[in-house]
């Protein structure tokens, strides 16, 4: 436990000066979170539609770019890949036929 932990405690009551627990644990009563108010489906597409204008949407130029960016690197890795699969699985044929 911290030094903000214990000063936090003790403005709460819950920790005498000394360092002790001013209420122990089988003696605290048992406490029930708060039920949380559930939104309705209309507060919820409302706060949907709300966080969805606050998004940096990219342009139809940067779009384009960055699908070609994508598409590149896939192609480049699909080939990467194939290379080094066909390779080692030649290597591997070679040292068994001896």
């Amino acid at each position: 436990m911290n030094r903000e932990s214990k000063r936090r405690m003790e403005r709460e009551g819950q920790m005498d000066a000394d360092g002790t627990l001013a209420i122990q644990p089988e003696d605290a009563p048992a406490r029930k979170p708060p039920a949380k108010k559930r939104t309705s489906p209309a507060q919820f597409v409302r706060e949907i539609r709300d966080e969805l204008r606050q998004v940096a949407w990219p342009t139809r130029a940067e779009m384009i770019n960055y699908t070609t960016v994508v598409f590149a690197t896939l192609v480049l890795m699909t080939a990467l890949i194939f290379a080094l699969n066909y390779g080692f699985g030649k290597a591997i044929v070679y040292m068994f036929q001896k």
